[in-house]
């Protein structure tokens, strides 16, 4: 079976330097449409400065004006100031010299609430408050909860009672696990309560992982996006790349969870972590990581899980979409709304399918649980099992493209899994409808471009 690579999205934030910037410059406290979220984020700002003021042996007079302008709801000079930072800053990808001062507790609250209001603003604020306080509401106290993507993170952070007491759940991101200064920051806010990896935790990981790599280096068994170079002269192996980074978070989120027995461990899925397949069940916009492996996944889980989507997304694109609808009417339902912007017969609400913040959202989450779904299909010995699973995996493929036609994670993966079915002419079909979207015109859409044309030389994959 051939297997078509699913293009790695960077690991760094994506700073919208231009787009949105005509939104902020009308966005403040008064402008929000709901009263509580203002309220909450006011908090949420006054909590992480008063996190920063915290640590005093960190000191960047600049903070100062932007946590004043936090405060006031002036959104466009926290924008254009946190980007100010981020060329600076060694997380971000610049051009320009790292300032080592962008590191730390300061700097952690700094980004904290420029993602939660970026999200904001971003966003349709109606779909930003449904998708927070589903993750939120659906978490059980004194849980771990990782928040992989931006909004997975930052509006989750932002939106519960206290991140800072781990009120009602401790949020960490997977993302930035393998970066001492994050660890340094976990420790300082959740040392006390929670097991969080030491120096030693890092270092081991950092050499496990290579250890590994080398390994399966030799045998020609790498992943694809894993870069390894070995020095012809003294055999030292050199590592980078997104993919190896994602290994060595990966490793570590194993850490805290096997270090944290008694938590209850929830994921919301930037990248696939593999030791994690077998734990996981889906859990409303999100992930649980149960504490032992799942011999199967039961049917029970599985119909909620259906049942909760099928609620969920039938008020944003309308409930049109089942089970037994096919690949082509996505397709259909895709080129008209989303390509056409004709929105005749349409039941679902307009305001979703025309922020693309929103929508992605969701698609991403849907996505990521189809993958949960057809991993299980392709791991099982089970011919009942692996229908089953494929069953499952299918329709909420078709939900995610639904919300979002031209997610390159979504297409790539349920191209992947039609292929794998011998489903050549719908997985012709998706990669079509996506290269063909107007956001996917020019170079944003080469990636699907290509696709298409490999899909077609090969047939359709028949």
């Amino acid at each position: 079976m051939k297997t078509i690579t699913i293009p790695r999205a960077s690991l760094v934030l994506c700073l919208a330097l231009a787009v949105g910037c005509a939104r902020k410059q009308s966005m403040s406290w008064e402008t929000m449409k709901t009263p509580e979220v203002a309220m909450q984020l006011k908090s949420f700002v006054a909590e992480k400065e008063a996190q920063a003021n915290m640590a005093t042996n960190e000191d960047v007079s600049e903070y100062a004006a932007y946590f004043a302008a936090a405060k006031r709801g002036d959104w466009l000079t926290v924008s254009n100031t946190f980007q100010e930072f981020a060329k600076h800053a060694g997380q971000y990808e610049h051009s320009g010299k790292t300032d080592e001062r962008l590191r730390g507790t300061k700097w952690q609250a700094v980004m904290e609430i420029w993602g939660a209001l970026d999200d904001v603003t971003e966003g349709d604020e109606k779909y930003s408050i449904v998708y927070a306080n589903d993750i939120i509401s659906s978490i059980p106290p004194g849980s771990i909860y990782f928040g992989g993507t931006d909004p997975g993170r930052f509006l989750v952070t932002a939106m519960q009672k206290n991140q800072v007491a781990g009120d009602p759940f401790f949020t960490l991101t997977q993302n930035a696990l393998a970066d001492s200064t994050y660890l340094d920051y976990l420790r300082e806010m959740y040392g006390r309560k929670i097991y969080t990896p030491t120096t030693n935790d890092l270092e081991k990981a950092f050499k496990d992982y290579t250890e590994d790599v080398t390994r399966r280096h030799k045998m020609n068994q790498l992943k694809p996006g894993e870069n390894v170079n070995v020095d012809p002269h003294n055999g030292q192996v050199h590592i980078s790349g997104q993919v190896a980074v994602m290994e060595i978070n990966g490793l570590l989120v194993k850490v805290i969870f096997d270090k944290d027995p008694d938590r209850e461990f929830y994921i919301e899925e930037s990248f696939p972590l593999d030791w994690m397949y077998p734990y996981l069940e889906p859990h409303g916009l999100i992930m649980k990581i149960n504490r032992q492996p799942l011999a199967k996944m039961p049917g029970e889980i599985v119909q909620r899980d259906q049942d909760y989507w099928t609620k969920t997304i039938s008020p944003m694109i309308g409930g049109w979409l089942n089970r037994d609808t096919s690949v082509g009417e996505v397709a259909a339902f895709a080129a008209k709304v989303f390509a056409r912007h004709d929105f005749t017969g349409f039941t679902g609400d307009p305001r979703f399918v025309q922020n693309a913040y929103s929508y992605k959202m969701f698609s991403k989450e849907r996505s990521s649980i189809a993958g949960l779904y057809a991993w299980r299909a392709q791991h099982t010995t089970d011919a009942l099992e692996k229908r089953q699973m494929n069953e499952a995996a299918d329709f909420a493929f078709r939900q995610s493209l639904a919300l979002c036609p031209y997610s390159p994670e979504a297409v790539f993966r349920y191209v992947n899994f039609l292929e794998s079915e011998k489903r050549g002419a719908d997985a012709l079909l998706i990669a079509e409808t996506a290269a063909n979207m107007p956001e996917m015109q020019g170079d944003n859409g080469q990636q699907l471009r290509d696709l298409v044309s490999q899909l077609e030389r090969t047939g359709g994959g028949n």
